[in-house]
């Protein structure tokens, strides 16, 4: 892949467009909330919906999923498949390390979930189903969220050893662009890693 000015161009404005920090933007607009002072003082939506606004919670959900789904489909009209899954990548990075926040962004769940969905189909359902079924069986966002990644990546390198799944056709570049997302992702929860081997993270409860 030849990095030419419109090429780099992409990237940066994929970036920008992940370093939007809709968390913060939505509970200022309307609430007095200061996001960074309640739970975690994470910008995403699972610090959101602990403000008791589920509202806000579920427009940060779909805000900070469309900067990655839509940097993949949006690039990938104008350029080829490979750029598409690099631009969402570096959306995913742009909401991770938002340079207006002096780099310390979210976790990049549904930003890196909507990319996979993006990139492909099937990998991201999955990565949906089983983050759906930890969450309901062990009550941690930040549980389901690695073994989500975790599974995707797992998957992904075991489809392109052994082509078990007809259905999932990655490029080199996609496979390599979904492990370093995944791998970026489960490094972003090295603190929520701590408090699960300490026994001291919080957990989600789906009734309230």
């Amino acid at each position: 892949m030849v990095f030419d000015f419109i090429t780099i161009l992409y990237l940066i404005l994929s970036f920008l467009i992940g370093s939007v920090p809709f968390g913060l933007v939505l509970t200022h607009l309307f609430s007095d909330i200061n996001l960074r002072q309640i739970g975690s003082g994470n910008i995403g939506a699972t610090n959101v919906l602990r403000t008791g606004r589920k509202g806000l919670a579920v427009a940060t959900l779909l805000a900070d999923a469309l900067k990655g789904g839509l940097a993949v489909l949006i690039i990938g009209v104008f350029a080829n498949a490979d750029l598409a899954a690099i631009c969402g990548l570096a959306a995913v990075l742009g909401h991770c390390f938002p340079p207006w926040l002096k780099f310390r962004g979210g976790k990049g769940v549904a930003t890196g979930i909507a990319t996979l969905l993006a990139i492909d189909w099937m990998v991201g359902l999955i990565c949906i189903f089983t983050w759906l079924v930890m969450a309901f069986l062990f009550r941690y966002s930040s549980l389901a969220a690695l073994t989500g990644f975790a599974v995707s990546a797992v998957l992904v390198w075991t489809n392109s050893m052994t082509g078990f799944a007809a259905m999932i056709q990655l490029s080199g570049i996609q496979l390599w662009v979904i492990t370093a997302l995944s791998a970026l992702i489960i490094l972003r929860h090295h603190q929520n890693i701590a408090r699960l081997r300490s026994g001291t993270e919080s957990r989600i409860t789906f009734w309230k």
